[in-house]
């Protein structure tokens, strides 16, 4: 506890308020892993919190309010995101460990905020600014050191010069969450599981190297 949390009037929460402003958060994260965003109202969570709609608009404005709350936090837990790709080696079997881990540690991160994300991305989806530069905060710890690891690699002459490395960067990253975002979905595309990280590491180092993989 901080003790500088604020109620919507200003006033510094106590430790007694900032644990049931967290609870609410924890019920609305809870709520969005079942319920549709739109359908989630102020007192079905102040009830599951085991409180009032009243103690509710003391911490948030409203449950979009609340949702975004959720949302910085899991932006800002999405920084440890870059040390998957920050530094990596790209050559040989290491460069194919990188992109192994990589997919994993991302395709990880994304199943454990799976609810937060999705509003996230309807948000953006809808043209709403306050989503859209969360959305790009999370995807940004990615697809920065993507394109420095692009741009070293044509440095040293071990890919195609002609690309350019943010569109490279952006192209994958952007891959990674679409089926980051669908994968329940893997076998109605007639695959397996169990095939979806090795796929999406090969074309992860083809992608970044322009070669296929060492294994």
């Amino acid at each position: 506890m901080t003790g500088q949390v604020r109620t919507v009037d200003g006033r510094v929460a106590g430790r007694r308020g900032q644990a049931t402003r967290q609870k609410l958060l924890d019920c609305l994260g809870e709520m969005l892993g079942s319920s549709p965003y739109r359908d989630v109202r102020v007192i079905d969570v102040a009830r599951r919190a085991g409180t009032s709609p009243a103690t509710f608009y003391q911490y948030f404005p409203d449950v979009e309010g609340a949702v975004l709350e959720l949302a910085d936090t899991m932006a800002k837990e999405s920084s440890s995101l870059s040390g998957l790709a920050a530094g990596r080696p790209w050559a040989g079997k290491a460069g194919w460990q990188t992109a192994e881990e990589l997919v994993d540690g991302f395709l990880s991160f994304w199943q454990r905020n799976d609810a937060i994300l999705r509003v996230v991305d309807l948000g953006a989806a809808e043209g709403d600014k306050r989503f859209s530069k969360i959305r790009t905060k999370v995807l940004s710890n990615l697809t920065g050191p993507l394109a420095d690891s692009v741009k070293e690699l044509q440095s040293k002459g071990k890919a195609d010069p002609g690309v350019s490395p943010p569109a490279v960067a952006g192209a994958l990253v952007s891959m990674l969450a679409a089926v980051a975002g669908q994968q329940k979905s893997v076998q109605s595309w007639g695959a397996k599981r169990s095939e979806l990280k090795p796929s999406l590491a090969f074309l992860l180092y083809l992608g970044v190297t322009g070669r296929k993989p060492t294994r």
